[in-house]
């Protein structure tokens, strides 16, 4: 059974910074895309960064670019996504999830095969 796990998430101050993690449990972390969304009260979830399999960052959305960060530990089975610079637009719950490619990711109505529950961030002063 694939169960992808967030955490890492919390309230955090504007300009301050969070590190969330996806540790991943029945499949092998390196044979999937792994991408991280968010979705804002009232809002559509959008696509924030995606890992392809290969390793290589595939996408990052504009919104988050050079604050946001992504990467992968495979010894661990874990995702990371480091978030600096934090803004209270960044406000929303976060969620990972597996597939194949990242077209998901990038085209989010595509759908991903696996995800997360998701950890909420908060960013308010």
């Amino acid at each position: 059974q694939v169960q992808l796990v967030e955490s890492g998430g919390g309230l955090v101050q504007p300009g301050g910074s969070l590190r969330l993690s996806c540790v991943a449990s029945g499949l092998i972390l390196d044979d999937y895309a792994i991408g991280w969304f968010r979705q804002a009260p009232g809002k559509e979830r959008e696509g924030v960064s995606c890992i392809h399999k290969s390793g290589e960052v595939s996408y990052t959305e504009d919104s988050v670019k050079g604050r946001f960060a992504m990467s992968r530990d495979n010894a661990k089975n874990t995702v990371y996504l480091e978030m600096n610079s934090l803004k209270p637009d960044d406000t929303a719950l976060y969620y990972c999830a597996a597939d194949q490619d990242c077209a998901g990711a990038i085209v989010v109505s595509l759908g991903m095969e696996y995800w997360g529950k998701g950890t909420p961030v908060t960013v308010s002063s």
